[in-house]
């Protein structure tokens, strides 16, 4: 039998870069311990768009279960303070029903979300919003990706240079407030929301919860980037751009909307129109994919962590659950 300590609840962050095999780990804590399974992933949420999300098949999910996967089409938009709304009541009924809640997934700026809370966002302002339309249009947004890096060097290193609508919201709040986002994240004072046309903000503070916050590392980034090559030329051969042309034909879809932004889908929408051939798909798709788990990798050394273990180790998910039997679990004979 398994007890739990008292006190606040626990929960368990599963996090790590692209290709470092969290989903394998969290499948096989689902057949070990008490936990419910809740994907971090802002690409995840989006039904139909199964090859280029790596999104667990049917076998897997029929094993162990995972909540917030195919809950919008390709068309709507999902924020960090809807995920944090989502997730707390998941959470709690998880909880409810004596499980655990794991959360797993890549999407670091929902993981912060939902441990430090949400402020509200200062109001989009019109004046400011137009001007930055204007140097756009004049310019490029990579012009404006460039004027970033200037005030907000954190921020523009996260941010694809391509990434209009984040780059513009960014250099909005820094012009509104004075002070780069970076820096009112850090503070606390403002967390970055991805995409607001939820409408939703939240004043809720810290999450109610014991957490442990595992991180899975690589020991060796060459090797990450081998997985992250072969996963994606994976991708490319079991039909990537056919996914995306049915997706096309299904949905009214536009290369600006955030399901298409996600890596992946990006290059395959320009491989579909032309704008780039098979070769520089998958070498774009390789590229796009290893910048993110770099960006990935960054967040989580500026987040707080309780067990860090090596994605590439042989014997990784005995340890992870040898170092979850020892932090939250007691075995009575």
């Amino acid at each position: 039998m398994i007890v739990l300590p008292a006190a606040l609840p626990p929960a368990i962050f599963l996090m790590g870069p692209t290709a470092s095999g969290k989903t394998n780990v969290a499948v096989e804590l689902a057949q070990r311990f008490p936990v419910e399974i809740i994907s971090v992933d802002s690409a995840l949420v989006f039904r139909d768009m199964n090859i280029g999300t790596a999104k667990p098949d049917a076998s897997i999910l029929s094993k162990a279960p995972h909540q917030l996967i195919d809950i919008i089409d390709p068309t709507e938009a999902y924020s960090a303070a809807a995920f944090r709304h989502d997730a707390s009541g998941l959470m709690a009924e998880i909880t409810g029903r004596g499980k655990i809640p794991l959360l797993v997934g890549g999407t670091m700026l929902y993981f912060k979300a939902l441990r430090d809370g949400l402020s509200k966002l200062p109001q989009a302002n019109p004046v400011i919003r137009a001007a930055l339309d204007a140097e756009i249009a004049l310019h490029g947004i990579q012009y404006l990706h460039k004027q970033l890096a200037l005030v907000d060097a954190e921020t523009a290193a996260r941010l694809s240079p391509n990434d209009s609508q984040r780059i513009q919201r960014a250099m909005e709040i820094y012009r509104i407030t004075g002070h780069p986002m970076s820096t009112l994240i850090e503070s606390k004072s403002l967390s970055i929301v991805e995409n607001e046309a939820a409408g939703r903000n939240s004043d809720e503070g810290t999450l109610p919860y014991q957490v442990t916050a595992i991180a899975l590392i690589p020991s060796d980034r060459a090797q990450l980037h081998a997985r992250i090559a072969t996963r994606f030329k994976t991708m490319v051969s079991l039909g990537l751009p056919d996914e995306l042309r049915a997706l096309r034909n299904k949905y009214s879809l536009l290369p600006d909307m955030t399901s298409m932004r996600c890596v992946g889908y990006r290059q395959a929408w320009q491989y579909l129109e032309g704008e780039i051939n098979h070769d520089e798909l998958i070498e774009n798709g390789i590229v796009a994919t290893r910048q993110l788990a770099k960006r990935q990798l960054t967040w989580l050394r500026s987040t707080l962590i309780d067990i860090e273990l090596d994605c590439l180790d042989a014997e990784l998910v005995a340890k992870v659950c040898d170092a979850l039997s020892l932090r939250f679990f007691t075995k009575i004979t």
